[in-house]
């Protein structure tokens, strides 16, 4: 760092995109967009759909369809205590909570602490993806 240069005028990272192998695109697709309120940014190529990239308040998941050989495997399925595929930091959990309940989400669990001061809840996606959405707070 530069003399003068605060932290924030370093940083050239501004996102990242979990990137999950799924069975059905369209269907995956569906799913975040309906029960989780995601929007589709871009599926392609165009002459044999599939990818895609879903995306919310300025996160983002890519979604891929490989080969019916190449199937999803989330990480509760090789290790019971790795069950996240993704953590997302939410500032609200408990409004998304009841907006994801509204939509039909399928819950892990639901909103609660877990893990030393972590507020919040998870969810799974159709190919089994767990996707925990929590915010740091002292109960």
């Amino acid at each position: 760092m530069t003399p003068g240069e605060s932290d924030a005028g370093r940083r050239n990272l501004t996102s990242i995109s979990p990137f999950f192998i799924v069975r059905d695109l369209q269907a995956s697709i569906t799913h975040y967009v309906e029960r989780f309120g995601f929007t589709l940014d871009f599926q392609g190529p165009p002459d044999d759909v599939y990818y895609g990239h879903v995306s919310r308040d300025g996160i983002g998941i890519m979604l891929k369809a490989i080969t019916p050989d190449v199937q999803p495997r989330p990480n509760h399925t090789r290790h019971e205590w790795a069950r996240w595929d993704a953590y997302i930091y939410t500032l609200d959990p408990d409004t998304l909570f009841t907006e994801f309940q509204r939509r039909g989400a399928s819950f892990v669990k639901p909103l609660s602490f877990i893990d030393d001061g972590l507020w919040g809840f998870e969810v799974t996606d159709t190919d089994g993806y767990v996707l925990a959405f929590f915010r740091t707070r002292e109960e």
